[in-house]
């Protein structure tokens, strides 16, 4: 579960923002959501195979380049479905909690 949770947040992440695999932690981390490096990168190449992000290279001023993740179309549609999926859950959850 938590697996598919994180990948909802990373593409909200990237939502209408590239981002960088560093920004995307940071992020992650100021939600209080813990993350380390180990995770990110496996799953940001994962969501790259399926088709839901694509990337490129940049010139950074204070570095080496770094690899900027965007969205692809198919991932916008996908993050749709799982907007649904998330509100049907949290409703879901909040009846069964609340009966307690």
């Amino acid at each position: 579960m938590r697996k598919g949770v994180l990948e909802y947040c990373i593409l909200s992440i990237l939502n209408g923002k590239d981002k960088y695999a560093s920004e995307i932690l940071e992020t992650l981390k100021d939600a209080k959501m813990l993350v380390v490096e180990g995770t990110i990168y496996p799953l940001l190449t994962r969501l790259k195979n399926a088709g839901l992000l694509n990337y490129r290279w940049e010139e950074s001023t204070s570095g080496p380049p770094r690899k900027y993740y965007t969205l692809t179309e198919t991932g916008k549609l996908f993050l749709k479905e799982l907007d649904t999926t998330w509100d049907e859950l949290r409703n879901a959850t909040n009846l069964v909690t609340k009966n307690k």
